[in-house]
């Protein structure tokens, strides 16, 4: 029996021991969850907080914290090629990064040059021309040869290019993969008054599979807009001419459509803002009737910002911004007599060549004051804190205080 007894014991003791070690894994355990939630919990609010502080930090000035040489000729335009700065005129086009470093050229010569850009590529046509060039921030993609008069051009960010060009009864809209020299279309559409009327505007969405047409037309003595959309996708190879939807627009003209990314756009007309949303199918998710008329349009992948003068007394102008979809988010009111409009990080960055504002979308006031130089063009320099202005000779890095 004493025999029996021992082992009996000996099973309990090792039972308990085995109990208990299980208790310190499970307790362990516990402690790492709760650790982990903790730091998570810690690292959400310090966020919060963060962003709260951002919202509501002003900045009282500005100091330049590096300059480059740069060289914007007369009659060149200067463009924010995602990040970096791109330089065109009749005589060419080039790219220079956020240092001052020439990365491109291009030599052309044209009468009137169309530029569009989407990301980080560009396509340049020469109005009535017959040659588009396409690049993007790090190299020449192709030359794009067209055998009709350009009359405008669209580009994604993949380098598939839409040019709309000029027959003799009919208006073309040819599709190019703009990434090799080409004079082949992949994709042939054409317009006439009486079918589908007149193409004044066109978008393709960055990855270049959704083009986006604004037609205008007179129907039985009444103007009428069509805004169209063709998927140049599986889903559209199903459909006639790649026709995937549409909308019709009664006594409007809608003479500016824009994708904001692979599934939201908009277009603006005389008398309403109309947002679309699909990567497939794009459909009609809201409209908004506007008040006056539309003094400029600007967006971003996030907001559409559009101009008003401004009849409350609370400034010159006024700025409406909505969301992708459809959304009034907030209004800025302001006085300067502004050459661009930039949305970026949630904040609102209004220039003239002199002097910067600085709002939040909501349109609360984070920064007003004056530019190092005569700016023809702002560049966000990833970050909200600092900025490029591109001068005539140099491209100086301001970083805000």
């Amino acid at each position: 029996m004493a025999i029996i007894d021992f082992f009996k014991e000996r099973q309990r003791r090792e039972l308990d021991t085995d109990i208990d070690y299980r208790e310190r894994i499970r307790a362990h355990k516990l402690s790492v969850f709760f650790k982990t939630l903790f730091v998570c919990a810690g690292i959400v609010v310090l966020l919060v907080v963060m962003n709260v502080l951002w919202k509501t930090k002003t900045f009282s000035d500005l100091s330049v914290q590096s300059s480059y040489p740069v060289n914007v000729v007369t009659g060149a335009s200067a463009r924010n090629l995602n990040g970096y700065l791109l330089i065109s005129s009749k005589d060419g086009a080039s790219c220079i990064d956020n240092k001052g470093k020439a990365i491109w050229n291009q030599s052309f010569e044209m009468q009137s040059p169309i530029v569009s850009t989407c990301g980080s590529t560009v396509a340049i046509g020469d109005y009535n021309g017959r040659a588009i060039y396409v690049a993007n921030k790090d190299r020449i993609l192709g030359t794009v040869k067209t055998n009709l008069p350009i009359r405008s051009v669209a580009v994604s960010d993949n380098g598939v290019v839409a040019a709309v060009l000029d027959d003799t009864d009919v208006i073309r809209i040819y599709i190019y993969d703009g990434n090799s020299d080409t004079s082949d279309p992949i994709v042939q559409a054409k317009a006439t008054m009486n079918k589908s009327g007149y193409p004044i505007s066109v978008s393709l969405s960055p990855n270049g599979k959704i083009m986006m047409v604004s037609y205008f037309y007179v129907d039985s003595g009444s103007m009428k807009s069509s805004v169209a959309f063709y998927n140049f996708g599986e889903v559209g190879s199903n459909e006639a001419d790649n026709y995937v939807s549409g909308y019709d627009y009664v006594d409007a003209v809608i003479p500016y459509v824009n994708f904001m990314d692979i599934d939201s756009s908009f277009g603006v007309s005389n008398d309403r803002i109309v947002f679309f949303n699909g990567k497939e199918k794009p459909v009609n998710v809201a409209s908004a009737l506007l008040d006056s008329e539309v003094l400029g349009v600007y967006n971003n992948e996030e907001y559409v910002g559009l101009v008003f003068s401004d009849t409350t007394g609370q400034g010159l102008y006024r700025l409406d911004i909505y969301n992708s979809m459809g959304n009034l988010t907030g209004n800025v009111y302001f006085n300067m007599d502004y050459t661009d409009i930039i949305f970026y990080k949630d904040q609102v960055v209004i220039y003239d060549s002199n002097e910067i504002q600085m709002y939040t979308i909501k349109g609360n006031p984070k920064f007003s004051g004056m530019l190092p130089q005569n700016a023809n063009l702002i560049i966000p320099d990833n970050s909200v804190y600092r900025y490029l202005v591109v001068g005539n000779q140099a491209m100086d890095l301001i970083e805000l205080n």
